[in-house]
């Protein structure tokens, strides 16, 4: 049979597909620079299982020095095992809105790093101290420290994804992305200093490769948002400059230490971050000390104010830093976007 039916008439009109929906498919491509970096990222993939695992011995740690790498492996996967679920998220919502090809591709390969990253964090942790972050009974003070302050960590944690689920949808690819180009910003300055700082060849390995997809995750916010912050409104530089605010406020807990703002945590909580954190850089982790973490988030806001001021974006203040700029003061769970 080759022929084929025709109505008479004519056919009939396919239904238009209620939107937002992920049909009709296209694969319209704008920026070509987008198009080249996903086939980069594809080149450049990596296997964490292919790390140098055998030379992370416990035997080789004292047990709070252990304790130290985990906690630290823990509050990063605070961050780094959200974004996995961040960005797939965002990859569903870019199909939804039916985004240039290369922007879904881009959103793809960011959920699939990091995925990378959250394993880092799990064979660290169960190689050093199964049943972590929160599977295990603590025995000693510091352990209980410890096991309290994942708990207090992942509740916040908790508060973020609920708020990130809520934000999400309304906000547009110039919010979103600069919020996006914090966390990266944030991520490549840490992980730069950690690979340089730590005496382990598994973590300098570890980090020189996540450091590395963050470069390309910058790129990617940046090219992004040169296509989105001409134009913008007064209305949404404001809300910009707010999420700028959120981002530092959120992203302080990694890349230095929490301000107020946005953590819900006990009195003793900042107090025994501290004896943990300095347990992992007895290690050997590469844990800056409290001076240089803060100059290097006060080197990374430099260098998202020079980006941002460029399109007539106000900067916020951070007294934390003394930074000045744009007083922003009460931040709401959903302004909290960034993924680290």
């Amino acid at each position: 049979m080759t022929d084929v039916t025709i109505p008479e008439g004519g056919f009939w009109p396919a239904p238009e597909v209620p939107q937002p929906n992920i049909y009709p498919m296209e694969w319209r491509v704008e920026t070509a620079k987008l198009a080249a970096i996903y086939e980069k990222s594809k080149r450049m993939v990596w296997n964490p299982a292919d790390l140098p695992w055998d030379l992370l011995d416990p035997a080789a740690f004292t047990r709070e020095q252990r304790l130290g790498i985990m906690y630290w492996f823990s509050v990063l996967a605070n961050f780094d095992a959200s974004g996995p679920a961040v960005f797939a998220r965002a990859t569903i919502q870019a199909f939804e809105k039916h985004e240039e090809d290369p922007v879904r591709k881009c959103f793809f390969s960011i959920t699939r790093d990091e995925m990378n990253h959250e394993e880092c964090c799990q064979r660290s942790i169960s190689r050093l101290w199964p049943g972590g972050p929160l599977g295990w009974e603590p025995s000693t003070d510091l352990e209980h420290a410890a096991h309290n302050n994942i708990g207090w960590l992942y509740h916040n944690g908790g508060r973020y994804w609920t708020g990130y689920n809520a934000a999400v949808g309304k906000y547009s690819l110039a919010v979103l992305f600069t919020s996006f180009m914090m966390g990266e910003m944030a991520a490549s300055t840490l992980f730069r200093g950690m690979a340089g700082a730590t005496g382990h060849p598994l973590f300098s390995e570890m980090f020189h490769k996540i450091g590395r997809d963050e470069s390309r995750h910058l790129q990617i916010c940046m090219t992004i948002l040169e296509n989105e912050w001409p134009g913008l409104t007064d209305d949404v530089r404001s809300l910009i400059t707010r999420q700028l605010r959120a981002g530092f406020v959120f992203l302080s807990m990694i890349l230095w230490e929490p301000p107020e703002g946005f953590w819900e945590l006990p009195p003793y909580f900042l107090h025994n971050h501290r004896v943990l954190m300095d347990h992992a850089r007895d290690a050997g982790l590469g844990v800056l000390s409290y001076d240089e973490q803060a100059e290097n988030w006060r080197i990374a806001m430099a260098r998202v104010r020079v980006i941002v001021e460029r399109w007539g974006i106000e900067f916020p203040a951070i007294p934390e830093l003394d930074i000045e700029g744009v007083a922003v003061d009460v931040i709401d769970p959903e302004d909290i976007i960034p993924v680290f």
